[in-house]
């Protein structure tokens, strides 16, 4: 079976993210907080010679949680095989995967709040006994088996904590939220990236890049690919990405300085003209640009959320005076 379950839009990625990613604790940069107890749980783990307890990563997307997967595992010794929650639909499916499990394995499943019911409740025993009980056949002939599994530590990763089940969230035993970081780190992560690329980039663009990359690592590395193509068709003979290309890029591109695009001014334009600013619910909001509910509350909002340009309520979502600033409109104070 293929170690790699996972959805079509991941792949197209995977070979640039590859080339980029930190293989230990101590080249991942930003996060401390969780490195450093990750550091501890780990060398308690190899020091009892025991697998590593099961770990949750949750956060925005783009923050690291792949990338922290392959170095736990890199950090344990092990092998790790992935899979994601909406490829996982039968018992047969998850069954296949931990069959192939050897003793200390690391487990990674992205978007582990897509899996079904039925399919986590499977996933319990494997998770507290290293057992798997699954049904065969259907109705007379249906019969129980059993699996003994070895240790394993199951990394689950999700943009939507609030979507997992207690019950699998308790089985977690080291649970960490991913923050957005913050520009120093990201100008860190974008010059080892021009390293490894071999795409050198002045201190200044790189500042710059960082300040527009929304604090989200993925995001500064998808950027700097489409800048070093401006640099490499604009800039002549200097192999150098400059200020000067960074900012022409960057605007080309509709990155504000708060890392805005099209979509974010979208956004807050509409609740602003369609909806007086708010209240309004999630659902009207993705209604009135086309996007998706779900991409609006796991790409779009956190963010904004974050440089106080929206507000959450109970009656819905309001944009505040900083926005109606940062695009231009003027503010009417509400009563």
């Amino acid at each position: 079976m293929n170690d790699r379950v996972l959805t079509g839009e991941k792949l197209k990625e995977d070979s640039f993210e590859k080339t980029i990613r930190p293989t230990t604790l101590d080249e991942y940069v930003g996060q401390s907080e969780m490195k450093e107890n990750l550091s501890i749980f780990i060398k308690a783990a190899k020091m009892r010679d025991e697998a590593l307890d099961h770990v949750l990563l949750y956060g925005p997307p783009g923050l690291g949680k792949t990338t922290m997967a392959f170095i736990i595992a890199n950090e344990m010794g092990s092998s790790i095989k992935t899979a994601s929650g909406p490829a996982i639909e039968k018992s047969g499916d998850l069954a296949a995967i931990l069959s192939t499990l050897e003793p200390g394995d690391v487990l990674f499943i992205d978007e582990i709040h897509r899996i079904p019911r039925y399919i986590e409740e499977i996933l319990y025993s494997a998770m507290e006994d290293f057992t798997l009980d699954i049904i065969v056949g259907n109705d007379s002939s249906s019969r129980s088996i059993k699996i003994d599994l070895p240790p394993f530590t199951l990394v689950g990763a999700t943009t939507r904590a609030g979507d997992l089940t207690g019950p699998l969230r308790d089985r977690f035993g080291i649970v960490s939220k991913l923050q957005y970081y913050n520009e120093s780190e990201l100008k860190q992560i974008i010059e080892r990236t021009s390293r490894v690329l071999d795409a050198p980039i002045d201190e200044d663009a790189a500042l710059e890049l960082a300040r527009r990359s929304r604090g989200t690592p993925r995001i500064a590395n998808r950027l700097f690919k489409r800048i070093r193509d401006f640099a490499l068709v604009l800039n002549g003979d200097s192999n150098v990405i400059d200020l000067e290309i960074t900012t022409h890029a960057l605007d080309k591109l509709k990155v504000d300085k708060l890392g805005l695009d099209d979509t974010d001014y979208n956004l807050i334009k509409s609740i602003i003209e369609k909806f007086n600013g708010g209240p309004v619910g999630i659902e009207a909001i993705a209604a009135s640009i086309g996007e998706e509910q779900t991409t609006i509350e796991d790409v779009y909002e956190p963010y904004l959320l974050q440089q106080g340009l929206l507000k959450r309520t109970s009656r819905g979502r309001i944009v505040t005076e900083k926005a109606y600033k940062h695009v231009g409109l003027p503010y009417t104070k509400k009563d």
